[in-house]
Parts: C-alpha cells; sequence; structure tokens
C-alpha cells in the first residue's frame, strides 16, 4: 500500500510517499507559505513517482499538536484530495512523529516527545515502542517548561522544546537528547500506512486536527506573532 503523507505543523512543509519500503520526502522551509507550497510539492512527489491519487492506499497527515494554521492546513488539504480520490484518511499526533523520528534516527524505543509551543509552552507526551507501533504512556499535553516532569525511567528526548528551553533536559537523566527533530512526513507517513493497514482510516469529512490547548482560535496579532495551538 503506498501512503501520502502531510506535515504543515511547523515551519517547515514536508511531503512524503512511500509504502513498506520507505518513504521518499520533499521538505522546505514554508514559513507562512504553506497553503502555496503544499499542493506544488504533492503533484512534483506524485510525478516524479509517476501514479496518480488513485493508485494510492490512503493520506495521513500531521494532525497536531503544532502551528494551528498548519495543521488546519494538512487536514485541509489531505481531506480535498482524500474526497476526491475516493481514499480513507488517517490523523497522526506530531509528537508520536517525533517519537518515529527519534526512532529511526537514534534507535529509540521509549521516548518522550517535548515540541515547542511558544507563548512559553511545550507540548509533551511519551511513547514507547510496542512492536511496530508506539503505545503512549503520557498523553498529549500543553504545559509551561516548569510543570514539565517526565516520567522516571530511560527515556530519550526529542523535539525542540528541548532547545527552546534546555532546563528541561535537567529533570531527568535521559539517555539522550536530540532537540533538533521536528515532526517528518516521512514519519507521519510511517505511523498513518500501520493505521490504514489495520483498517483505521476515516472517510475525509471525519478527518480532524488534534488539538491541546483550550483555545482553537487566534487573534490577528497572534497568528502573526507565529503563534500556536
Amino acid at each position: 500500500m503506498r501512503v501520502l503523507a502531510i506535515e504543515c505543523s511547523t515551519d517547515w512543509l514536508a511531503v512524503a510517499l512511500g509504502d513498506a519500503d520507505g518513504f521518499v520526502e520533499r521538505r522546505e522551509r514554508a514559513g507562512q507559505a504553506h497553503s502555496e507550497r503544499v499542493l506544488p510539492v504533492v503533484d512534483a512527489l506524485l510525478d516524479e513517482a509517476g501514479l496518480a491519487l488513485s493508485g494510492l492506499g490512503g493520506i495521513a497527515f500531521g494532525a497536531g499538536p503544532g502551528s494551528f494554521t498548519g495543521v488546519r492546513i494538512a487536514c485541509a488539504v489531505a481531506q480535498g484530495l482524500a474526497l476526491g480520490a475516493g481514499l480513507p484518511v488517517v490523523a497522526v499526533s506530531t509528537l508520536e512523529a517525533i517519537a518515529e523520528d527519534a526512532s529511526r534516527q537514534h534507535g529509540a524505543r521509549r521516548v518522550y516527545a517535548c515540541a515547542d509551543a511558544r507563548m512559553r509552552e511545550v507540548y509533551v507526551a511519551a511513547y514507547e515502542r510496542a512492536g511496530a507501533h508506539w503505545r503512549e504512556i503520557v498523553a498529549p499535553a500543553v504545559l509551561k517548561p516548569a510543570d514539565v516532569e517526565p516520567p522516571a525511567g530511560g527515556w530519550f528526548g526529542a523535539g525542540d522544546g528541548f532547545a527552546a528551553h534546555p532546563e528541561i533536559a535537567g529533570r531527568r537523566a535521559f539517555t539522550g537528547i536530540d532537540a533538533a527533530i521536528l515532526p517528518s512526513a516521512a514519519s507521519i507517513g510511517v505511523i498513518g500506512r500501520a493505521h490504514l493497514m489495520a483498517g483505521h482510516g476515516v472517510k475525509a469529512a471525519e478527518a480532524r486536527p488534534i488539538y491541546v490547548r483550550q483555545r482553537v482560535a487566534l487573534t490577528s496579532a497572534e497568528r502573526a506573532a507565529g503563534t500556536r495551538l
């Protein structure tokens, strides 16, 4: 099963296409231009592979937490493409994708994901590898850095929250930390494909972003400042 994956939850736009043999990813720093760039990147990736949307098994997207505008764009594009091609959709947590990237890059099996949420907050979650899947140990939450308390035990820290708030690294003896990891479209694709293979895809109209802040709308000033929900 070939899967298209879209990730727009950070300043980077990433699109990946792949199957059980791996994913090819295209990545660029889009800033505020995700909505203008995502479809051209999708089209280019499909053209390079010689594929049409109808030849795919489904579409996965980075559902957040992350940039409110970005996750809405990823969701809307996934919905639009899937609706036209009659494909199922899977919403993938960006924090779980960070765990997958930590596994792919460092072999980590227990990952404490910590992403910069701006507004002097971070998004956090903990995942443990269970076979080919991830088991959620700590559910996604948004916290002030002072309130972050990683679970006891050997955890690998991953995500730019460690770069934005380095004091978090001192809360536990992490087995390692990679503060440069951002959720990749390839990892969104790997996780999404597993869900699709298990029959967990939904109709396009049923796809939803993942919000962990109570507010799901921003003022124009907050949007201009790159605030995330």
